[in-house]
């Protein structure tokens, strides 16, 4: 999108919501603004259904986990916000607009938001995947279970804070015959690659 057309939408934005923009930012030619999670249904109805803007169309949502974001960077530059974020990523038809929408959850321990299935229906399996993978729960979610992890799992597979092992795993038992949940019985190791190469070689001959 051209800078122009980013300005105008920045301003545009500014205007029609009023005290409910947290920030905005211009990266990689998309705008990104966040909302605080108390005005966010609020906004996502206004950029729907407002003629200058008109995103009728969700694209996709995703969970965020901050929790080391910025742990790598220079001293001093740490993440200091809230550690969950769920990202919406907005199309509007008639104005060939994008845009990218964020919002954070107040409780790190037990991360809610509003479901925008109310205003776009297509959020259904997103939603469900950023609750199955981090345990983001969306308030007003007609089903809001997990999609991607078994029924018995235990846990959210993308927080930072899951073992790379799994917690349970799932095996047959000849003498129940069914399936049975058990803590995880492998040993966790740190891999080492290693080179093998012929002997003598690169030699100069």
């Amino acid at each position: 999108m051209s800078s122009s057309r980013l300005e105008t939408l920045a301003l545009c934005l500014q205007n029609v919501l009023t005290g409910k923009l947290v920030s905005t930012s211009e990266r990689l030619g998309e705008l990104t603004i966040v909302v605080s999670s108390t005005d966010m249904l609020w906004a996502m109805e206004t950029l729907r259904d407002h003629a200058d803007l008109g995103f009728e169309m969700l694209i996709d949502l995703c969970g965020m986990d901050y929790s080391t974001y910025g742990s790598e960077s220079v001293a001093g530059n740490d993440w200091q916000g809230k550690r969950f974020a769920v990202v919406y990523h907005l199309l509007s038809i008639s104005h060939n607009l994008r845009l990218r929408v964020k919002a954070f959850a107040d409780d790190d321990e037990f991360p809610v938001l509003d479901s925008v299935m109310g205003v776009w229906p297509s959020a259904n399996w997103f939603e469900r995947e950023a609750f199955d993978l981090y345990g983001i729960v969306f308030t007003g979610h007609p089903d809001l279970r997990r999609i991607l992890t078994d029924y018995g799992f235990i846990g959210n597979p993308f927080r930072k804070d899951f073992p790379v092992s799994g917690n349970v795993e799932m095996r047959y038992d000849p003498d129940q015959q069914r399936v049975i949940y058990q803590p995880v019985s492998i040993e966790p190791r740190q891999i080492t690659p290693r080179v093998i190469r012929e002997e003598h070689y690169g030699d100069s001959e």
